[in-house]
C-alpha cells in the first residue's frame, strides 16, 4: 500500500536534502580529510581490538586504533573520566564510537566540508541502528558527565579536558534523557537516531561481526544512490 512507503520516500527526500559537499561519484569508499585518517581506505590486518572490524578496508591506521582505546589517549588527549570512572561498558561503547568515526570508509553520504584546526571534513546526521543507539545509551545512563555536547566547551589549560567552570557532573541520564538525546546531542549532531533497525541496510551499525562482512557497505550504497536520484 502507498502509505506503507511514504517513510522511506521521507527518508530519500531528506538524504537529497542535506546531500554531501563532496561530489556525489565520490561517496563510497572514501576517507575524511581528518587529523588521523588515511588518504585511501586499506587494509589492516593488525587493527587492535574492536577497531578490528574493519581490518579489511579501513581509513586508521594500526596505531591510531591502539591509541584509541586508551583512557587518555594521544591522539586527542580525551579524558573519558572527567566525571570519575565510567563504567566499563559505558567506555567500550565510546571505544565503538571512535573506532566507527576514525575507520568507516563507509560514511561518503554524509561527509561535510568544515573549518577546523584538526580537520577539514566530518560526517554530518549518520542514521544509527536504533539498537546501537539504545544499547550505548543503556550502558552509559549510569556513568558521570557534566555536559551535553563533548564537542566543545571543555577547560584544556591542563593539557586534558575538564570540566568547565560552572558545570556539575551528573549521571548521563541526567544530562542525556533518552537514547536520541546522547546520540544526536554528544558530539554534535554527528549522528541521527534512526528508527531502522540493524539489519535493514538503512542505517549504519556501530557494532558489526566482520564474519559476515560490513554491512554499512550497504546502507552507504542505498544513500549515495538516494542523493544520485537513482531507484533502488
Amino acid at each position: 500500500m502507498a502509505w506503507k512507503s511514504t517513510p522511506l520516500l521521507l527518508l530519500v527526500a531528506w538524504v537529497a536534502a542535506t546531500s554531501s559537499t563532496r561530489d556525489r561519484t565520490d561517496l563510497l569508499n572514501v576517507c575524511m580529510d581528518a587529523k588521523y585518517h588515511k588518504t585511501k581506505p586499506g587494509p589492516e590486518d593488525k587493527l587492535h581490538g574492536q577497531c578490528s572490524p574493519w581490518r579489511k578496508n579501513a581509513c586508521c591506521s594500526v596505531n591510531t586504533s591502539q591509541e584509541l582505546h586508551k583512557d587518555i589517549s594521544r591522539l586527542y588527549n580525551f579524558n573519558w573520566d572527567h566525571c570519575g570512572k565510567m563504567e566499563p561498558d559505558c567506555k567500550r561503547h565510546f571505544i565503538q564510537d571512535n573506532c566507527l568515526y576514525e575507520c568507516s570508509p563507509n560514511v561518503g553520504p554524509w561527509i561535510k566540508q568544515v573549518n577546523q584546526r584538526w580537520r577539514k571534513e566530518r560526517f554530518l546526521d549518520v542514521p544509527l541502528c536504533k539498537e546501537d543507539c539504545q544499547s550505548w545509551w543503556e550502558a552509559c545512563r549510569t556513568s558521570y558527565t557534566c555536559k551535553t555536547n563533548w564537542h566543545r566547551g571543555w577547560d584544556w589549560t591542563s593539557g586534558v579536558n575538564k570540566c568547565p567552570v560552572g558545570t556539575t557532573c551528573h549521571t548521563f541520564e541526567f544530562y542525556f534523557p533518552t537514547p536520541a538525546d546522547l546520540c544526536e546531542g554528544l558530539w554534535s549532531h554527528s549522528y541521527k537516531a534512526s528508527n531502522y533497525s540493524r539489519g535493514s541496510g538503512r542505517c549504519i551499525q556501530m557494532w558489526f561481526d566482520p564474519a559476515q562482512g560490513n554491512p554499512n557497505e550497504e546502507v552507504a550504497r542505498f544513500y549515495a544512490k538516494a542523493m544520485s536520484g537513482v531507484e533502488e
